[in-house]
């Protein structure tokens, strides 16, 4: 039977982000997506408005469906924005029996968007990321979490992976999108470091790369695949899907989550230390 994924996240109406991006990364991994939309976004220059959250009653009855009717193998968390809808998922999480859950603790969008309100953190920090499998901080987020630690080096991302892996997590990978050079991301479990090097790709559209990685990650626990497995294996997905990035009208344009099937030209260079 096909594997099935589930993702926990806000409605992206460009396309590139959100449920949108983990539907398009699970069919490419020959997984079955469902979803459960906590918001959508979707930017309206009449009001100003961005974002519409959903209520936990039309979150729970999505959950009950997926679990009830489909069942789940793997999942992952995005955009969940309040402090409600974060307590009430770890509440269902822990009375679930799923046991692969990647967080993807998403704060900001890339169109600057706030995607996590001010009260949420401590919530997300003390009950969601404590059940995780791994969690998938990018730069800002990691210092976020932890408190406004300055990341400059891969050594720091290093440090905030230690001081990350202390809240709980099996596993946590912080992605160093941010940093000069290769595009390096550290994953660590407690033990020992995978440095994971690709070549940098010089685009600025990069929309929903956060969310497809994890998407990825999920998708490969979902199949069976090991942690570390599952992350090199999204980080060639990603590279690809950025490689080979979109432009459409305006903003930050999309990665092409058919990339990495498409074109055979994805390295991913692992290095592990122990620590």
């Amino acid at each position: 039977m096909i594997k099935r994924a589930l993702t926990i996240a806000g409605s992206a109406a460009r396309g590139g982000a959100g449920i949108q991006a983990d539907l398009k990364t699970f069919q490419e991994f020959d997984v079955f997506g469902t979803t459960a939309v906590t918001a959508i976004v979707a930017r309206n220059p009449r009001t100003g408005q961005g974002i519409f959250p959903q209520s936990w009653e039309a979150i729970e009855a999505q959950l009950v469906t997926i679990e009830e009717d489909i069942g789940i193998d793997a999942m992952k968390t995005g955009m969940l924005f309040t402090k409600e809808i974060i307590v009430n998922v770890t509440k269902w999480i822990q009375q679930s029996d799923i046991q692969n859950i990647v967080v993807d603790p998403v704060m900001i969008g890339k169109m600057g968007s706030a995607l996590l309100k001010d009260d949420a953190m401590e919530a997300m920090q003390k009950q969601l990321i404590p059940l995780a499998t791994v969690i998938t901080p990018n730069m800002p987020e990691a210092s976020y979490l932890l408190g406004g630690m300055e990341l400059g080096s891969v050594a720091d991302l290093k440090e905030a992976a230690r001081r990350l892996f202390t809240f709980g997590p099996k596993f946590v990978l912080v992605k160093g999108g941010r940093l000069e050079g290769p595009a390096v991301d550290v994953l660590y479990d407690g033990e020992q470091f995978y440095v994971l090097e690709a070549p940098r790709i010089d685009t600025l559209n990069t929309n929903g790369a956060g969310c497809s990685y994890s998407a990825a990650i999920a998708a490969g626990l979902a199949k069976g695949q090991t942690v570390p497995d599952a992350v090199i294996e999204a980080k060639k997905f990603i590279t690809a899907g950025i490689r080979h990035s979109l432009t459409f009208k305006q903003g930050v344009g999309p990665t092409y989550h058919a990339a990495y099937g498409k074109y055979d030209e994805t390295s991913c260079k692992v290095t592990i230390e122990q620590d």
